[in-house]
């Protein structure tokens, strides 16, 4: 088995709402996200995937976040709570589409392992599919 991980950074804020209502202030996070991507064979290249096409697809979903307040983005303004868990959750959901474009023409078992997110040193979600 092998893997990759690509990894990126972005500042957004958000409040989390509290059971029984209201919610926290809000506030901003300079968020860490690593994703993990492993494969039961290399490509014709001799790799999981190409670094550059993760990185692109994943600043794809980030960038639309970056400077912004998740709790007027949806899922987030409505029906999710914008935690962490489920931020990271939301980006590995998103994933889901552009690594089934990097499988290419053969079966090599790719898949998104985890994705990981740090809003604050020492403050760390994991999410797994």
């Amino acid at each position: 088995m092998f893997a990759i991980e690509v990894t990126t950074t972005f500042q957004a804020e958000h409040a989390l709402r509290l059971p029984g209502g209201g919610e926290e202030p809000r506030h901003a996070h300079d968020f860490q996200v690593t994703v993990q991507i492993e494969a039961e064979k290399l490509d014709a290249l001799s790799t999981v995937v190409d670094f550059h096409l993760v990185e692109r697809a994943l600043e794809g979903i980030v960038g639309a976040w970056r400077g912004k307040c998740f709790n007027d983005i949806e899922p987030f303004a409505s029906t999710v709570n914008p935690s962490a868990e489920r931020v990271a959750e939301r980006i590995a959901r998103l994933l889901l589409a552009p690594i089934e474009t990097f499988e290419g023409d053969a079966d090599r078992g790719l898949r998104l392992v985890e994705v990981r997110i740090t809003e604050a040193p020492g403050c760390l979600a994991i999410y797994r599919p």
